[in-house]
């Protein structure tokens, strides 16, 4: 598996490598504050300040340990994490007009070595006797089980997909995460003795109802599904596509398939995959690249920072109060697209503005490619067959704390529960959901 699948396409790294002098000199910037402000930030609240010492006095091992004992994806979070609004965007230099410290790279630094040499860090417990079933093998899925097996539990993760690592593998952009680097951190993170078994879909291969007959507790990570169509005219055109496939075409396919030389491109939408097709298409080198979204910029889901980087090369344009209403065709193909301009209207009794159409305000964008970025569904029909599991009028699972669904022997958490929020926070959730799974047995043991 650690063989490089992706495709020879790499676009530059957002959080490159640090050199050992780099490191240490960043390192040493550090307050190393004792009430941390950045390990609060941090959803699975990795002691930053004791890696980064440890960073300083050149203890490798200690820096990765402390933050994979906390955070078992540090590779690849160190990576996606947006650490412009988590532990960096908390950092107390900021206070004193200083750059904040380069926690995120700092991480980086010290988890590669480890994950990509294969050098384990931590082993099963002894055995339980105790079988366990995972549901995706997700961030979410894959951070439950190891915490599971270093409980000594025995652990099987079933995967849809034919590659592990869900998000971080196939829908996350090459210039955060590439594919390399995620079934790399998936391959030592299952070292420690849970088996993955992929092309295996609950509800078709297996039932949900024999998991839970034939293991002690069953957890689902499934997080959230692709991107549906919009409903308008012309979405059947070619040329027309879901912004995930695209992003995952170019960690698959070979450069000359997916090249955007010279082509002018749409992405509807202003969230963080919106954002990654933006710049992704930019990098291909497409002539112009309109993000166009319905609201205003501060009311997008990308984060800043990112909006900015795609704004610094030159192709990208955003069209902010914009909707679209058709695809524009020709032989079969996309040759442009068609919006509305909005306005804000008054504000509903929670302060929310409702967005109206400005009459005679439609206008024509020629472009080759479209890629919609609106929004992952949700596994409605996954959690339709699952007798008993309550979900929530937006699609969510409802869960206790700890993940505990209404389902007895079934947890839930990551994207299927929170709605979508970032990989750390699968992580976070994963972790939880394991322990609690664990005090749950030992009280039926000692019961």
């Amino acid at each position: 598996m650690s063989e490089h699948v992706g495709s020879s396409y790499k676009l530059g790294e957002l959080k490159p490598a640090m050199s050992r002098n780099e490191a240490l000199a960043e390192a040493h910037r550090c307050l190393f504050c004792y009430d941390a402000p950045c390990t609060r930030a941090c959803p699975t609240h990795i002691d930053v300040p004791r890696f980064i010492k440890k960073i300083a006095s050149d203890n490798l091992q200690g820096s990765a340990q402390t933050i994979l004992e906390a955070n078992i994806l540090g590779a690849s979070c160190a990576r996606v994490c947006p650490t412009e609004v988590l532990c960096e965007g908390a950092c107390v230099l900021h206070d004193l007009h200083d750059k904040p410290i380069k926690i995120g790279r700092l991480q980086r630094y010290a988890t590669d070595p480890f994950v990509y040499k294969d050098i384990p860090l931590f082993q099963a417990g002894e055995p339980t006797g105790k079988k366990i079933a995972i549901v995706g093998a997700g961030p979410a899925g894959l951070a439950c089980a190891h915490e599971l097996t270093r409980f000594g539990h025995s652990v099987i993760v079933f995967e849809a997909q034919d590659r592990p690592g869900g998000l971080n593998t196939y829908g996350i952009a090459d210039y955060k995460l590439d594919t390399e680097t995620s079934l790399k951190e998936v391959e030592w993170v299952q070292s420690i003795g849970f088996t993955i078994q992929t092309n295996t879909r609950i509800g078709q291969d297996i039932h949900m109802a024999e998991l839970l007959r034939d293991y002690d507790a069953v957890f689902v990570g499934v997080g959230l599904g692709q991107i549906p169509p919009l409903g308008m005219p012309g979405e059947d055109l070619q040329g027309y596509q879901d912004a995930l496939v695209f992003i995952e075409d170019l960690k698959f396919k070979p450069l000359d398939q997916i090249s955007l030389k010279g082509q002018r491109i749409a992405v509807i939408g202003g969230g963080n995959t919106a954002i990654d097709a933006v710049s992704q298409s930019a990098s291909l080198g497409a002539e112009k690249v309109y993000m166009i979204y319905r609201r205003s910029r501060e009311d997008m889901g990308a984060y800043d920072h990112e909006i900015d980087l795609a704004l610094r090369k030159g192709a990208v344009e955003i069209l902010y109060m914009a909707q679209p209403v058709q695809i524009l065709g020709k032989d079969g193909r996309v040759v442009g697209i068609e919006c509305v301009r909005h306005r804000l209207g008054p504000p509903d009794p929670r302060g929310k503005h409702h967005i109206e159409v400005i009459e005679d305000s439609a206008f024509i964008l020629p472009v080759d490619r479209v890629f919609r970025a609106t929004g992952q569904a949700k596994h409605r029909d996954f959690f339709a067959g699952i007798e008993g599991l309550q979900v929530d009028a937006s699609g969510r699972v409802v869960v206790s704390k700890g993940g505990q669904t209404s389902v007895p022997k079934l947890w839930a958490s990551g994207d299927c529960v929170n709605g979508g929020k970032e990989v750390v926070n699968a992580v976070a959730e994963g972790k939880s959901a394991a322990q609690h799974i664990h005090q749950a047995l030992e009280a039926q043991a000692h019961g």
